[in-house]
């Protein structure tokens, strides 16, 4: 049991892992969309404004690996195996590709203006609760000219140019 003291453990991985399943279990693709900088290693070729949208079904991954620290699998780009390793604190939203149906999170914190470039493999403590912004489900649309990108590029569908839309589930 955690103290006053102690903050309690993320709830990010644990949705991204129900929200995953649920994709899973009704048929649906599930994709993250990611916050791209030096923690991330992606295809940097598929990053588009400093952001990539990956598909994450067992079908477009290999050894998927949904941790509490990170997401790890291998995955084709344009027929080549690349491994992929995300922290979790960069997936900024989890969604169904056939209907937008999904969760988004706060954007990991920004690194202090003075923060060594290398990689830390050990990841950031999370910001006190009473500084923390807290989890909510909303619409996201992605930024004009960004399209999915990764073993997997959604169809057009109904609604905001061919692109799917996060929908608030309650």
């Amino acid at each position: 049991m955690n103290t006053p003291e102690q903050e309690a453990p993320s709830t990010r991985p644990y949705l991204i892992r129900a929200l995953h399943e649920w994709c899973a279990d009704n048929g649906f693709s599930p994709y993250i969309a990611v916050h791209v900088d030096a923690a991330v290693q992606v295809p940097q070729e598929f990053v588009k404004n400093g952001e990539i949208v990956l598909n994450v079904s067992f079908d477009a991954t290999s050894g998927l690996r949904l941790g509490n620290e990170f997401i790890e699998f291998k995955a084709r780009f344009g027929g080549a195996p690349r491994d992929i390793v995300v922290p979790v604190t960069h997936v900024v939203a989890i969604y169904a590709r056939e209907n937008g149906q999904g969760m988004a999170f706060p954007p990991p914190p920004k690194a202090p203006s003075g923060a060594s470039s290398a990689v830390d493999p050990v990841p950031a403590q999370p910001a006190p609760a009473a500084t923390r912004e807290p989890l909510r489900s909303v619409t996201v649309d992605a930024p004009d000219g960004v399209e999915p990108s990764g073993p997997e590029t959604p169809p057009a569908g109904p609604g905001n140019g061919g692109r799917p839309q996060l929908k608030r589930v309650k």
